[in-house]
């Protein structure tokens, strides 16, 4: 995800090679590697402008000749119109009402392929959201958006995308050609059971050229990098990862650990591709690996929480974690000290995610009820993922539009950042608390899905689309207002326990306590940790010491 573009520079790689601003995270299984056999996709929306909110485009016919205008999804700027063709379908975010499902990460590639026309009008947002209002299953919607951007060219930079239905899922590399129309693009399937992942990296590299059903790419797509000079060996040793983009070690510990961190949460022997994230050595970690076990859908929750918890990169215990082990580091993610250039690490979890999906498509059960579009804004870490079904009409009020610029104490988006940004001060001992909140509402939306669901499914069988249609919208309105009331109860919740950098003294169900004369306990002084007082003590000698 990216705010700006192009002559605005939103996403520059800084000398020391990290992808610096906004950058985003999808993860991927296909339906034999999870434990429900449903096709999962995620996508983290990071941008430090970008406000939560749910989108829907209403399923429509259209008459002949009727035009839609492309706006540019970052700066709302007007890039064009297309033709619309003579139906389009429900959009739920980045979900539609066949389960299609497409999520993006950016990787900006050489900046010579950047679009230099000013004629292109298809940027990678508009591509994702006409794709899914035009395409019944992920192959037609890889179709529609190749289709597109080589009849209106293509506006943005380098770009991954993870495009799945109920039956499978695709990762697509694309990238534009400059001066020339369109783009060049490659598409891989991954296997029914295999985990995969990208995030801010190209992640496609040698293939099976004869596999037509499992790849496909554009027609000019080695002939391109020859002539640009980006290739130059035999035919079935390229790769458009390393064609189409430069890795240096800062890249792939900035960008590629996140999918590393994912895949070692399933596969230990993935562990091996630390020295690929590290740059221990040049052996590159694979598109997508077979889990050793399945994965969860409370698992692909929490891997879009992910701080490289139990690895090297974990963010918890150096100093720049501080007194109170925060796995976050603020922006900008470089520094320099003494003439040596230094960078924090870029985690999964991080604070400036506007707003972040888990998709389910299920083959199972019929469209209306198979996808569902786990939705949740703010960070992912402390947010709470809300289920929506593919087939929903209203936005619940508490996710419609809004802005950064703007608080609102009925917004989802803002009772989520007022947990999060007080957690961010004195994270390991407010995580407990949110971790409850947390865990109850998830656990809740996810244990009364089967008894939803059978409702939902009986009405589907019956024909009673009406009834199936407000149930799922009134159900969609009771889980968004749950989680924001709850949320704006912990807020407070939190306020009032950790006040003045106390601790308040609470019962076993977190009340807090009460003197036998009815007024508030005396609160507890927690301090800090040992760490912070030694590096005190390092810092200043004896400058705090209490003389004998």
């Amino acid at each position: 995800m990216k705010i700006l573009r192009n002559s605005l520079v939103a996403l520059v790689v800084i000398s020391f090679g990290y992808l610096y601003g906004d950058a985003c995270t999808n993860l991927i299984a296909g339906k034999k590697a999870t434990t429900d056999g449903s096709v999962m996709i995620t996508y983290a929306a990071d941008s430090h402008n970008l406000y939560g909110e749910l989108t829907h485009t209403p399923a429509a016919k259209h008459a002949p000749g009727e035009m839609r205008k492309i706006v540019e999804w970052d700066t709302n700027k007007p890039l064009g119109e297309i033709p619309q063709p003579a139906e389009t379908y429900n959009v739920v975010g980045n979900m539609n009402e066949h389960q299609v499902a497409i999520g993006e990460t950016t990787w900006g590639g050489h900046e010579e392929l950047w679009d230099t026309t000013g004629n292109s009008i298809i940027d990678y947002g508009s591509l994702i959201q006409i794709a899914l209002e035009r395409s019944k299953s992920a192959r037609e919607a890889i179709k529609v958006m190749t289709d597109l951007v080589n009849e209106y060219g293509y506006a943005s930079e380098g770009e991954s995308f993870s495009i799945a239905d109920k039956d499978e899922v695709w990762v697509m590399d694309m990238i534009g050609k400059g001066a020339e129309k369109g783009a060049v693009w490659i598409a891989v399937r991954i296997p029914d059971d295999a985990i995969s992942g990208h995030a801010n990296e190209p992640r496609i590299r040698r293939v099976d050229w004869n596999d037509t059903e499992n790849v496909i790419y554009s027609p000019d797509v080695i002939e391109f990098a020859r002539k640009k000079g980006y290739f130059s060996g035999k035919d079935e040793d390229f790769s458009f990862a390393d064609a189409y983009a430069d890795h240096d070690v800062a890249t792939r510990r900035g960008c590629d650990a996140r999918v590393w961190t994912y895949f070692r949460r399933f596969q230990p022997d993935t562990d091996k591709y630390y020295a690929w994230c590290a740059g221990e050595n040049d052996e590159p970690m694979p598109l997508y690996v077979v889990p050793e076990r399945k994965v969860s859908l409370s698992e692909m929750q929490e891997s879009m929480r992910d701080h490289f918890e139990g690895t090297p990169f974990e963010m918890t215990s150096d100093i720049g974690a501080g007194p109170y082990h925060v796995p976050y580091r603020w922006r900008p993610m470089e520094f320099e000290v003494d003439g040596k250039k230094y960078c924090m690490e870029r985690a999964i979890g991080t604070q400036q995610t506007g707003w972040s999906f888990v998709s389910q498509s299920r083959d199972w059960l019929p469209d209306p009820v198979g996808g569902v579009f786990w939705f949740g804004t703010d960070d992912t870490n402390t947010s709470i993922y809300m289920p929506f079904y593919c087939s929903l009409t209203e936005v619940p009020s508490e996710l419609g539009h809004g802005d950064i610029n703007t608080f609102s104490m009925d917004s989802n988006f803002w009772m989520n950042n007022w947990v999060a940004n007080q957690a961010y001060n004195r994270y390991d001992m407010m995580i407990p608390d949110i971790r409850k909140v947390q865990g109850n509402l998830e656990s809740g939306f996810q244990n009364s899905r089967p008894m939803i669901e059978e409702k939902l499914v009986a009405l589907y069988n019956e024909g009673d689309m009406d009834s199936l249609q407000n149930v799922v919208n009134t159900e969609a309105a009771s889980n968004a207002k749950n989680a924001t009331d709850s949320y704006r109860d912990l807020a407070i919740y939190l306020l009032v326990k950790y006040m003045d950098g106390n601790l308040k003294k609470t019962n076993e169900d977190g009340s807090f306590q009460i003197t036998e004369y009815g007024i508030p306990a005396y609160p507890s002084f927690p301090g800090y940790d040992k760490k912070y007082y030694e590096n005190i003590v390092k810092e200043t000698g004896d400058h705090f010491l209490i003389s004998k």
